[in-house]
C-alpha cells in the first residue's frame, strides 16, 4: 500500500502484509504528520490494475476529511485518540455526562466541540475497543486494564470502570518511541545501577509521576549495553521493546499470565538476568521480588511512595510483626538504589521530572539493617558524591536553571518550609509565599 502524505507529499509505502483490517494512522517519517489510511477492509484492493495504481494514494483522503466515524466501531474511539495525540496530552477521559476531555501539562479539559456523552454514548464507544476477555472480565468486576495500539503511531494502556453515572475509560498515551537514559538526562550514578550483576532496584512515585518513562529508559539502557536476557512482567504491556543487544521478553498479566506472583515465580525457571516487575502491589509479590534480587538476579520494580526513605518503610510494613526483621535484613542486603520521582510543569509547556536518588552505601544499608530508617534523609545529605539528591535539591536546581516557575516547585513539595528556605537562600524571590510559609522560614534557618 502507498500513501501520500497531506502535508509534505512524502510517499508512504506499507508492506501489505503489515496492513491491519481496520482504518489505522501512521507518521509520515519526513515531518512526523499522522496520515490516517484505511486499512483492508476499508480499501481491499485485490487486483489494481496497472492505470489505476496513481490515484491510490488519495484514497484515505475523504477519512482525514472530517468525515464522522461510524457508530459503535472502533474508529471512533481512534479518532479521539488521534485529537489526544494531535494536541500532545497525557491522558483521554472518556465519562458520562461529560464531553471528552483531555489532560495536557497535567491539567484537565474539555475536548472544545464535542457533545456531552450519554451512558449509552461511552458504553458504545468504550465496549467497541475492549478485547473480548476484558468484555469479560468488566462484567464480573465492573472495571478493567488492557492495552490498545493504533500501529505506528503510538499506544494506549486503558482504563475501564463503572461509577455512578454509567460507563467511563481513562486512556494513558504511551509513545511507540522509547525515550533514552541520555534524553532523559538521568545521572551517571543512576545508569550504573543497570549494570549491577543483582539487587533491587525501585522507581518510585504518585501515579501520573512518570514512572513507567523512567523504568522504561532504564531497561532501554540495558537492552543497548549488556548482552542479557530480560523479562518483564507488566499490567498491561505499555512500551514495546525489541531486541537490541539483550533477549527481551515481555509478559502481559491477564493476557500472558495469571498474576504478578505467578510470572514471578515463573521467571526463575526461564534463566533471566534482569527482571522488570510492572508493580508490586502486593506483600507476597515484594516478598517474591526481593528473594528473585538475592538469588542473583537484578530486578527492577516500581511503588507508589513520595520519597526514597518511605519506600523502605512501606516494604517493611507490608510484612506481618513476625516477618519484619528478616525482611529487614534481606532488604538491606538486596535494596541497591531507589529513584522516587514527580512531574513538574515546565515554563512555555510540558512536563519534567524532579528526582529524588537513594544509592545503598554500606552505612545505609546498615541503618535499613538496624531498623533506623529515619536517619535516611541525613545520609542522603552527606551523600552527594555517590549520586544521591533529596527532592528539594532537585526542585532547588529546576528552579535555578529556569526551567521551573518557583511557585510550581512550592505546591508540589513535601518540605515546603524546606524549599522556601533553600530559594531565600539561593536569592530567589519568595515574596509570593503564604504569609505563614513565609514567616516560618526565618524560623528555620535560625534552628
Amino acid at each position: 500500500m502507498q500513501a501520500s502524505c497531506p502535508q509534505c507529499a512524502h510517499v508512504i509505502t506499507i508492506d501489505d502484509a503489515k496492513v491491519p483490517d481496520r482504518p489505522f494512522g501512521l507518521k509520515c517519517p519526513k515531518c512526523q504528520t499522522v496520515v490516517r489510511l484505511p486499512g483492508k477492509r476499508a480499501a481491499p484492493a485485490a487486483e489494481p490494475p496497472a492505470p489505476a495504481a496513481a490515484p491510490a494514494p488519495a484514497a484515505p483522503r475523504p477519512a482525514r476529511s472530517g468525515a464522522p466515524p461510524k457508530p459503535g466501531t472502533p474508529e471512533e474511539m481512534e479518532e479521539l485518540f488521534h485529537v489526544m495525540i494531535e494536541r500532545k496530552a497525557s491522558d483521554l477521559h472518556i465519562s458520562t455526562g461529560n464531553p471528552p476531555m483531555l489532560r495536557h501539562d497535567g491539567e484537565i479539559k474539555h475536548v472544545s466541540d464535542r457533545p456531552v456523552l450519554t451512558p449509552q454514548d461511552t458504553e458504545r464507544m468504550l465496549w467497541a475497543i475492549a478485547p473480548e476477555r476484558n468484555r469479560a472480565e468488566f462484567k464480573e468486576r465492573n472495571d478493567t486494564d488492557f492495552a490498545y495500539e493504533l500501529p505506528g503511531v503510538a499506544r494506549f494502556r486503558c482504563n475501564m470502570f463503572r461509577d455512578r453515572k454509567g460507563m467511563g475509560g481513562v486512556f494513558r498515551q504511551i509513545p511507540t518511541k522509547i525515550i533514552t537514559a541520555e534524553q532523559m538526562g538521568l545521572s551517571k550514578e543512576i545508569l550504573a545501577l543497570c549494570h549491577l550483576p543483582k539487587g533491587l532496584v525501585l522507581v518510585t512515585g504518585p501515579t501520573g509521576s512518570g514512572k513507567s518513562t523512567t523504568l522504561c529508559a532504564l531497561i532501554d539502557h540495558i537492552n543497548s549495553g549488556r548482552n542479557d536476557h530480560i523479562i518483564t512482567i507488566e499490567d498491561p504491556l505499555e512500551f514495546v521493546h525489541e531486541n537490541k543487544k539483550c533477549l527481551i521478553n515481555q509478559r502481559q498479566v491477564g493476557e500472558h499470565t495469571g498474576s504478578f506472583k505467578n510470572a514471578l515465580r515463573a521467571a526463575l525457571r526461564e534463566d533471566p538476568d534482569i527482571v522488570m516487575v510492572g508493580e508490586m502491589r502486593d506483600l507476597e509479590t515484594t516478598a517474591i521480588a526481593i528473594e528473585t534480587a538475592e538469588t542473583g538476579h537484578l530486578v527492577f520494580g516500581t511503588l507508589h511512595t513520595s520519597s526514597a526513605a518511605s519506600t523502605v518503610d512501606r516494604i517493611i510494613d507490608q510484612f506481618p510483626a513476625d516477618r519484619q526483621s528478616q525482611i529487614r535484613v534481606m532488604l538491606s542486603e538486596s535494596l541497591k538504589g531507589v529513584i522516587s520521582q514527580t512531574l513538574c510543569k515546565k515554563i512555555g509547556g510540558g512536563r519534567v521530572p524532579a528526582l529524588e536518588v537513594l544509592i545503598v552505601t554500606p552505612s545505609v544499608s546498615n541503618l535499613i539493617r538496624e531498623g533506623k530508617v529515619f536517619q535516611i534523609p541525613s545520609i542522603m545529605q552527606t551523600g552527594k558524591k555517590y549520586g544521591m539528591c533529596q527532592m528539594n535539591d532537585s526542585y532547588l536546581e529546576l528552579v535555578k536553571k529556569k526551567i521551573v516557575e518557583p511557585e510550581e516547585v512550592y505546591a508540589k513539595a513535601a518540605d515546603k518550609t524546606g524549599i522556601l528556605a533553600a530559594m531565600k537562600k539561593n536569592g530567589i524571590d519568595v515574596s509570593w509565599a503564604p504569609s505563614e510559609a513565609g514567616a516560618a522560614v526565618p524560623a528555620a534557618q535560625g534552628a
